[in-house]
């Protein structure tokens, strides 16, 4: 079995549409994917109803932005119950937050001298459930002003950038025993990739296995294979489930092709089997 389970659609970041997706999935000689979209579950029925005619598993989730130690960190959610009303209203908060960081991010740009106004923004997002800092790295792209989404986060609208803006998250501390409760399964993703490391260290992540932290995202594009080893070491220490996955956005990210990396069968049995639905 092949089996990738990190993707996003254009119900948050992705190019691709829900359904699309899984049938590009199902293409690249896929038998499992997850859909993921960021703090967002909107993409599941129309992904639900591909998988269905194409043949192919879908695993419903999302990636839900979070905080520890005022650094962002994204937890994967496997399984939830999408109507469990803690988790429907922390989602709507972040979203909240997502759509109204917008305005602020177009200004702060605007006064460091770009040309850009938030229709530009909102065109970009299309379907999504909200406009976000990719879809603002997606206008300023077409505007000329960098070359792809990689540049404009690195010059523009990271933290430290002139376009960066805060913006609510709750602590990863509180979100995992939600996701718990409502059925899911938390694993963190690319713990190690971009500014993660600095806190999620072996100590770090044994501490929220104790409240019910199930694995972590080891084979992925962020982790050279040095960190990837010494990841699977610290999940075999801690008993984490260890997943693979792409991180898939379609046009939205360079090499991270469907399939790139992929989770292991068993622990994908693993996975399945501690979520309550």
């Amino acid at each position: 079995m092949r089996i990738d389970l990190h993707t996003h659609s254009s119900a948050s970041d992705g190019t691709d549409t829900p359904a699309a997706l899984v049938r590009e999935a199902k293409a690249a000689g896929l038998d499992v994917v997850a859909l993921t979209d960021h703090d967002a579950t909107s993409g599941w029925a129309e992904a639900q109803e591909a998988a269905d005619e194409v043949g192919i598993t879908l695993v419903p989730g999302l990636e839900i932005s979070t905080k520890l130690h005022h650094r962002g960190v994204h937890l994967l959610a496997y399984l939830p119950d999408p109507t469990y009303a803690p988790l429907v209203e922390v989602l709507g908060r972040i979203l909240e937050g997502r759509s109204s960081r917008t305005p602020a991010i177009v200004a702060a740009l605007r006064a460091h001298g770009i040309d850009l106004t938030e229709n530009d923004v909102h065109r970009e997002a299309g379907g999504s459930v909200a406009a976000g800092r990719p879809h603002v790295a997606d206008a300023l792209v077409r505007r000329g002003v960098v070359a792809d989404r990689t540049e404009a986060f690195a010059t523009l609208l990271s933290p430290g950038q002139p376009g960066y803006v805060n913006r609510y998250a709750p602590q990863l501390e509180e979100m995992i025993p939600i996701v718990v409760a409502a059925g899911g399964v938390p694993v963190i993703a690319h713990p190690w990739g971009r500014r993660g490391g600095t806190v999620l260290t072996e100590e770090v992540l044994a501490g929220l296995r104790g409240i019910g932290l199930a694995g972590i995202e080891v084979d992925h594009q962020d982790h050279p294979p040095e960190l990837r080893e010494r990841l699977r070491a610290i999940a075999a220490d801690l008993d984490l489930l260890v997943t693979g996955s792409s991180d898939h956005h379609g046009l939205g990210k360079v090499d991270h092709d469907l399939g790139v990396n992929t989770t292991d069968p068993e622990e994908y049995e693993r996975l399945v089997s501690l979520a309550r639905r």
